[in-house]
Order: structure tokens, then C-alpha cells, then sequence
């Protein structure tokens, strides 16, 4: 059974390889609400971040009400929690799109990787897994990206991937995000939360 199409992606306006300015670690979308901006503002010169190591600095056992509630206002906030992928995968999976925020998560494992040869291996078995055409597990990349990833893959980096990760990003960000917050894996979610402070 073909999977279902996924929604359309814009892509940035800054040229392909040179990200924006003023964006955290994970907004890759720019966005002015981003409240990692304000972190990073805070901490510039002081401290370089990476985006796994900024994911794996705010990892929590287990939400409160207010960081599930912080969910709804804002994507990278949700991104930033291990509960919060964990639950949000799970809502992916049942729009039968998961392999966009695994990719995504791959990609970031692959950055973190400076041995060459275990990057030449990641960076082959994401390209089997997500960007291959013959994969069940393709994610929506558009054809300029397609071509520069096969180009990368004479020799593969650590960051080959980085535009492919921004578009399904913004898809996710975008398209899936918001259905998320309407969904009955999110209400339950806060119910659930908002029942344990009643008891």
C-alpha cells in the first residue's frame, strides 16, 4: 500500500548549505517565537551548543502539567523532551509518518559522530532507510535535495543530511504539529496529567 502523500514543503529562503541567523539549536525554521533564541542570546561567547547535546541537557523522567501544556505553545520545546519525541512518535505512527521524525533523530546521532568510518556507515544506512527510493520508509525530500545527497554520498560527512533534516523539520513542524495538538494522543495525555494533580 503506497503511503499517504505528505503535505507540501517550502523551503528556506537563505541559500542551500548556509543556515539562518539567530536560530537555535533546533528552530531551524527562524521563527521569532523560538524560546531557545532567548536562551542562546543569553549564553553566546559563553557556550556552544549542539543539538543533540541541548536535546540529551533537558532530558526529564517525566513531564509535569506545565511542560505538557509548554507543548502546545511551542514544537521545539516538545523536541527538547524525551516523553514529549516518545509521544509524538506514537502520534506519527498512527498517521502512518514516523520515519520522518526517526530520520530526523538519525540525523542528529550522525553529527555527533567524528570516527569516519562509522560516519561513511551511519551515513549509508540512513541513506537505506529514509532517502532511498526504495525504502518503505522514504521520507518526502524534493529532487534538488535528492541530488545533493547522492552527490555526498562519494564521501559522506557528518552533516550531508542537514537540509534534508530541515525540510522534515518543517514538515513535521508544519503539517504534523498541529494535528498532533488535536489529537486524542495529546488530550489524553494532558488529561491524564491535569487527573494525577486532582488525586
Amino acid at each position: 500500500m503506497r503511503k499517504r502523500q505528505q503535505g507540501r514543503i517550502e523551503g528556506p529562503p537563505q541559500a542551500p548549505g548556509h543556515p539562518r541567523p539567530n536560530t537555535c539549536c533546533l528552530c531551524w525554521c527562524g521563527c521569532c517565537k523560538c524560546l531557545w533564541n532567548e536562551d542562546r542570546r543569553e549564553r553566546s561567547e559563553r557556550q556552544t551548543c549542539t543539538k543533540m547535546d541541548s536535546i540529551e541537557a533537558t532530558e526529564e523522567q517525566c513531564p509535569t502539567l506545565d511542560e505538557v501544556i509548554a507543548w502546545s505553545r511551542s514544537f521545539e520545546m516538545m523536541m527538547r523532551s524525551a516523553e514529549g519525541r516518545d509521544i509524538f512518535r506514537n502520534f506519527l505512527r498512527s498517521e502512518y509518518s514516523e520515519e520522518n521524525l526517526m530520520f530526523w533523530i538519525s540525523c542528529e546521532e550522525l553529527k555527533k559522530e567524528t570516527n569516519p568510518s562509522v560516519i561513511d556507515e551511519k551515513a549509508r544506512i540512513i541513506y537505506e532507510d529514509y532517502v532511498s527510493i526504495l525504502s518503505p520508509k522514504e521520507v518526502s525530500l524534493d529532487s534538488r535535495v535528492r541530488e545533493g545527497i547522492n552527490q555526498s554520498l562519494a564521501e559522506p560527512s557528518s552533516t550531508m543530511y542537514e537540509e534534508a533534516q530541515l525540510q522534515i523539520y518543517t514538515l513535521m513542524h508544519r503539517d504534523s504539529y498541529p494535528r498532533f495538538l488535536n489529537s486524542s494522543v495529546y488530550r489524553d495525555l494532558l488529561n491524564s496529567k491535569r487527573a494525577c494533580l486532582d488525586t
